[in-house]
Parts: structure tokens; C-alpha cells; sequence
């Protein structure tokens, strides 16, 4: 097929999916948060009665302590509720939210500039790729040639991997949450799985304080589901990641492992996904040659 015509189906999909998606969640989303916005100081009201019921345990808990030292306690506890009560009115106002969706047409111009040029560099990209060749002898040309190969079968394999993980991850979450809240099972879904593509931090920073609430207002049923399924998803993505990886590029699990962790150590969440890509550059150019490394002992 002719490339442009290629590159452009390719594009549209992409972008008839990315709007698919973009749109129903964010619609869902801005609902959700315009909900909780709007219920926020009822929300607040149930934590501190919840507190005023637990202080009657409290009090019967500390009745042999020092009066001062519980006075003391009493008042920085109160304290502390107080300021972040304000803390918490002061972030969800509606003039914050309103900066928040001001700011939504400057990122999709920059989306769209950004899309723009990419689709330009795929056009354009054998043309690129002819100039540098053209600047090599024909010896180095097959080198950079292998690796080039190389490496675009480590790239589709990186994708394959962590398309499988993100897939199984999903699949766990959606239908964890049809038992326990079918009602926004799709929408916290989609929010978790994205969110479950940063490393180290994951699901975990959406399910612990989800989890967290439904302590506090009582639901501990939901509580306990919500946090177990945060370390299920831990688990998994821990488990799992390494060997698929491992599978698709071309690496063992334990190298792949080692290499995911020294490059997250090295430049952080970045380094999470290069890591096995450079061992895998490193290893593609001593296979053509480009680097030569015999060490015997």
C-alpha cells in the first residue's frame, strides 16, 4: 500500500479510538467531579460525625491519661480538621475548577500541533532514514541497517507488552468493580488503567484513597474490596510485566527486571521503559559489530 495512504488510515483509527475514549471519560469525569464538588461539604459533614461517634471510644480509651495532655490532644486534632476542611473548600472552588477547564483548549491545540507534526515525520520518515544512510559506507550501512531492524522489532514488542499487561489490568479491574460499584465500573475503569501505566505509583494513588474514604464514612465492606483489589492489581502488574516483557523484546525476565529498575533509579519513570530498550541497543550493535566486546577469563 501506498505510504500516505497507509499512514493516514493509521492516523484516523488512532484518532477516531483516542476520541472515543477521550470524550465518554472525560464527560463522565467532569459529572463525577461536578458531583463531588457539589456534595463535598455534606461529605466533610459525615467525616466529622463519623469522628464526633469515634471520640465517645477515645475518651474511654484515655480516661487514665493526663486531662492536659488529652485537652492538648483534643485541640491540635480539632485544629488540624478545621484547617484542612478550609484546605479542602479552598481547592474544589469553583473558580479553581473553572482555571482547570479554561486551560482544556490550550492542551488540545497542543495536541493537535503535536499530532500534526507526527503525522508529517511518519510520512517523511524513509526519507530521513535514506539521508543518513546515504552519509554511511555500504559496510556501516548494513550495521545501522540490522539495527534499525532490530530495534523496530523491540519497539512492536515493547508495545505488545505492555498493550497485554495494560489489557489484563483493565480486564481485572472492570470486572472487580461490576460487583463492587457497577454504576461507575466502566468510567473508574478507564481512569485506573490509565493511571496504571505510571510505574512504581500505579493503581494504588486512585483505589488507596477511594479505599480510604469508604473507611471513614462507614462502608467497610467496599473498603476492604477497594484495597485488596489495589494490591491485585500491585501483584499482577508486578508479576507479569517483567516476564511479557521479557517475551516480546527479547530479554529474559531477570535482565529486563534489573534493567527497568536501574533505569528508573538513574532518570526516573522514564528510565522505567528505556532501560530495556538501551540493553537491547546495546546488545542489537554488539551483534552487527558496531560494538566489540570479547572479554575471557
Amino acid at each position: 500500500m501506498n505510504r500516505t495512504i497507509a499512514v493516514t488510515i493509521v492516523f484516523l483509527i488512532f484518532l477516531s479510538i483516542i476520541a472515543t475514549i477521550g470524550t465518554y471519560t472525560t464527560t463522565k469525569a467532569i459529572g463525577q467531579v461536578v458531583k463531588i464538588t457539589e456534595n463535598a461539604p455534606e461529605y466533610i459533614k459525615n467525616v466529622e460525625t463519623i469522628l464526633i461517634e469515634l471520640q465517645d471510644d477515645i475518651n474511654a480509651f484515655t480516661e487514665d491519661w493526663p486531662a492536659h495532655f488529652v485537652r492538648e490532644v483534643e485541640e491540635t486534632a480539632a485544629e488540624n480538621l478545621v484547617s484542612l476542611e478550609a484546605q479542602i473548600m479552598d481547592y474544589i472552588q469553583i473558580d479553581n475548577i473553572a482555571q482547570f477547564i479554561l486551560k482544556i483548549p490550550e492542551f488540545l491545540i497542543s495536541f493537535i500541533v503535536y499530532m500534526i507534526a507526527l503525522f508529517l515525520f511518519m510520512l517523511d520518515l524513509p526519507n530521513l532514514r535514506n539521508k543518513m544512510y546515504s552519509m554511511m559506507t555500504d559496510q556501516t550501512q548494513e550495521k545501522f541497517k540490522f539495527m534499525n531492524a532490530r530495534l523496530a522489532y523491540v519497539l512492536l514488542g515493547f508495545l505488545k507488552a505492555q498493550f497485554l499487561v495494560s489489557l489484563i489490568i483493565f480486564t481485572v479491574t472492570l470486572i472487580s468493580l461490576l460487583f463492587i460499584t457497577p454504576e461507575i465500573a466502566l468510567v473508574m475503569s478507564i481512569i485506573i488503567w490509565a493511571v496504571d501505566l505510571i510505574p512504581i505509583v500505579g493503581s494504588i494513588i486512585v483505589l488507596a484513597p477511594w479505599s480510604i474514604y469508604m473507611f471513614l464514612v462507614g462502608d467497610m465492606l467496599m473498603g476492604i474490596q477497594l484495597g485488596v483489589l489495589a494490591i491485585v492489581l500491585l501483584t499482577i502488574r508486578r508479576t507479569i510485566e517483567p516476564k511479557v516483557m521479557g517475551h516480546h523484546i527479547g530479554l529474559k525476565p531477570l535482565p529486563t527486571l534489573i534493567a527497568m529498575y536501574i533505569g528508573l533509579q538513574l532518570i526516573g519513570i522514564l528510565g522505567f521503559f528505556l532501560g530495556p530498550i538501551v540493553v537491547i541497543i546495546f546488545n542489537s550493535a554488539r551483534e552487527a559489530g558496531i560494538i566489540k566486546w570479547r572479554v575471557k577469563f
